[in-house]
């Protein structure tokens, strides 16, 4: 297989290139009944959008979506869902000075010596562009899980370079476009990204997202662990470098008393594990990191070769984001949105008679 698939009962295939005429994605395994429309694709696709802000490219794509197949009379059918968006801004012409160049820290190397051939317009295939159809999966998947099982999937960025948010208030996030959870920090962060964009560099940043309510019991004990696709799903996403699961690489230098998650009749005392153990669900919230690297496309010239292996110096003209991680939470969301469901489609061919198993915990310690 080419990888272009990921997960079983609920499967997602991605194609087209950030140049290309199109993008699109295939869903296959959706169950039927789940009320779809174009226009419930729109706000995610807005949030993850390019040319919103000032802060991220300026690329000004239409992202409309045409429902091809698998929906009837407003509802799913059960059969494969195909979903298109035209390409409708593309510049092409950005890239003419990097045909036979390869740029630092990108993709363009290792797709040469993999393929024998390349698209550069915008990254082709290694473009985030093409996130833009797992934005639109997830889509269904959140709609799913929230109409089957009352399970919420939303993220922020907790980290911008050395920013680091003052406070959290979970009702600041949508209100800025950083997506960030302290409204008295945006002017701060504003200015930060405008001296960034000024001296032509690029930054990184961490996403975080949580799903509330998610049940007991979804994931596998082995191979197919909940924690383990999920850290696959998100090492798939673009410029990704690290995924962390509850309190990640902290619980190194944590003890077994401060990191062990104690159970109460009440609930649970914390959740250090992020709502996983043994790779199964616990019921608690499945709280996920995604470390972002800093944008390699940069006007600050860096060192490489040519197709002939001579040395160059490049400069990555067009238009790019100082930090992709700002516009990432839709994508962060909707891969955990989508392995979630996939996880819970298995779980119930598997163990939909197991029933509900007592003592039943609860996610937390209530008060």
């Amino acid at each position: 297989m080419s990888s272009n698939t990921f997960g079983k009962l609920l499967s997602v295939t991605t194609f087209g290139e950030s140049h290309g005429p199109a993008i699109g994605c295939v869903v296959d395994g959706c169950p039927p009944g789940l009320a779809l429309s174009a226009d419930l694709f729109r706000t995610d696709l807005e949030r993850r959008a390019t040319g919103r802000s000032r802060h991220t490219s300026q690329r000004r794509e239409t992202d409309e979506i045409e429902i091809l197949s698998g929906v009837y009379e407003g509802v799913t059918t059960g059969t494969p869902i195909a979903l298109l968006i035209r390409n409708t801004d593309a510049r092409s012409k950005d890239y003419g000075n990097i045909l036979d160049t390869f740029r630092p820290g990108h993709a363009d190397y290792t797709y040469w010596q993999k393929y024998g051939i390349r698209d550069p317009r915008g990254g082709g295939r290694s473009s985030a562009r093409e996130t833009t159809m797992r934005v639109a999966a997830g889509v269904i998947a959140k709609r799913w899980l929230a109409q089957r099982h009352g399970v919420t999937v939303r993220g922020h960025v907790a980290q911008i370079g050395d920013q680091v948010p003052r406070g959290f208030d979970p009702d600041a996030v949508e209100g800025n476009p950083f997506f960030w959870p302290c409204a008295e920090q945006v002017p701060d962060l504003e200015a930060y990204m405008d001296a960034l964009r000024k001296s032509g560099d690029s930054v990184g940043a961490r996403v975080t997202v949580q799903a509330d309510h998610v049940p007991a019991g979804w994931g596998e004990p082995i191979y197919g662990k909940l924690d383990g696709d999920i850290a696959s799903a998100m090492m798939s996403i673009n410029a990704v470098k690290g995924v962390e699961i509850g309190d990640g690489f902290a619980a190194v230098a944590q003890k077994g008393t401060a990191h062990r998650d104690e159970i109460t009749a009440g609930g649970f005392l914390s959740n250090h594990a992020g709502g996983i153990l043994g790779g199964i669900a616990t019921g608690q919230p499945v709280v996920v990191s995604v470390a972002f690297k800093p944008t390699s496309s940069i006007l600050v010239p860096g060192r490489s070769i040519d197709r002939a292996g001579q040395p160059t110096d490049v400069v990555t003209k067009g238009r790019h984001d100082p930090c992709v991680g700002i516009r990432a939470v839709p994508i962060v969301e909707a891969m955990l949105a989508l392995v979630l469901m996939d996880q819970a489609l298995r779980h119930r061919a598997q163990c939909g008679d197991v029933g509900e198993v007592p003592p039943r915990v609860p996610g937390s310690v209530q008060g």
